[in-house]
């Protein structure tokens, strides 16, 4: 049985594969169980649907990074506060929610993201 924090080095490492390193495969390979339930819009339910997108996203957006910016971890989930730049369009603050099963496998993900505009209302920043 896995540990709060072995999910959330296991999310991290799943997110930096699959986005930084643009290794979806390789990610859902090593990270994913035997189900992956998705619940972005974008995105298709499944291995393979997720797979293709981040494989379009590598191609369309050469360069695109995430940087952690926290990661908190209860149970058998795994929250992780991302900033998200993506070359030639917008940047994102994120925020993204892994469901672990009892291997320390991801098998859910949501997730919100809020474009990064430049002003704001206040100067205590998204981050």
């Amino acid at each position: 049985m896995s540990t709060p924090a072995e999910n959330k080095t296991n999310a991290m490492a799943f997110y930096d594969l699959m986005f930084n390193k643009c290794e979806p495969r390789a990610a859902i390979e090593r990270y994913a169980g035997d189900v992956y339930i998705q619940h972005n819009p974008h995105v298709g339910d499944g291995k393979e649907a997720f797979i293709a997108y981040f494989e379009r996203m590598a191609q369309e957006y050469p360069g695109k990074t995430v940087t952690f910016k926290r990661a908190i971890a209860e149970d058998d989930l795994v929250v992780l506060h991302c900033h998200q730049v993506w070359p030639g369009s917008d940047d994102y603050a994120g925020i993204d929610i892994f469901r672990f099963d009892t291997n320390g496998k991801v098998v859910e993900h949501w997730d919100v993201l809020q474009i990064i505009t430049g002003t704001s209302a206040n100067d205590n920043g998204l981050f």
